[in-house]
């Protein structure tokens, strides 16, 4: 039985969670393995738990990872933790992850939801931060591209400028003593 990841409320802590949140087909997910750990059981009594109500996982919340997907992800841990694993890991959504606690109905199933859910707001709420930030910084520089743009002109006119006037001196009148 794998070992779950436990701190000093033995529960698992946020940093550890987040980085077993990966990006698959654009969604954020958490792999069966890795749930498992976290709830302290083997990874096909999560899957016999999670098969035996089907019907609270639409794609929407859990889907098998493809045979392309896994060998990506299977070539990406260079360790053996992988093993002779057979199957291609589930990967759950959010949502799915939620369900699991009313499937997996144990004290630390809803704690371990608890934290699980509070990473994933904490991921959303940096990465829209982040987005208003790349807003703002393509709003700056905008501004600053059309006063940079002004200072160009304001150049090229200065160099053009002087150009056409030494074009066009007039000669001067008079006698040049030398």
């Amino acid at each position: 039985m794998p070992k779950a990841i436990k701190n000093s409320n033995n529960i698992a802590p946020q940093e550890i969670i987040e980085s077993k949140i990966l990006l698959i087909r654009g969604q954020k997910v958490m792999l069966d393995r890795d749930l498992a750990v976290l709830y302290g059981v083997e990874t096909k009594v999560l899957n016999q738990a999670v098969r035996r109500n089907i019907k609270r996982f639409p794609e929407d919340f859990m889907f098998r990872l493809a045979k392309e997907e896994f060998e990506i992800l299977r070539s990406q841990f260079v360790t053996s933790s992988w093993g002779g694993q057979r199957y291609a890991p589930y990967a759950f959504t959010e949502q799915g992850v939620a369900m699991l606690s009313s499937v997996l109905n144990s004290k630390k199933a809803i704690e371990v939801n608890v934290i699980i859910m509070r990473t994933f707001v904490n991921i959303r709420k940096f990465v829209s931060s982040y987005e208003g930030l790349a807003m703002k910084i393509a709003e700056i520089e905008k501004k600053y591209d059309k006063k940079i743009g002004k200072i160009f002109t304001v150049l090229d006119y200065l160099i053009k400028g002087s150009e056409e006037e030494k074009n066009n001196k007039k000669q001067e009148i008079g006698f040049k003593c030398g």
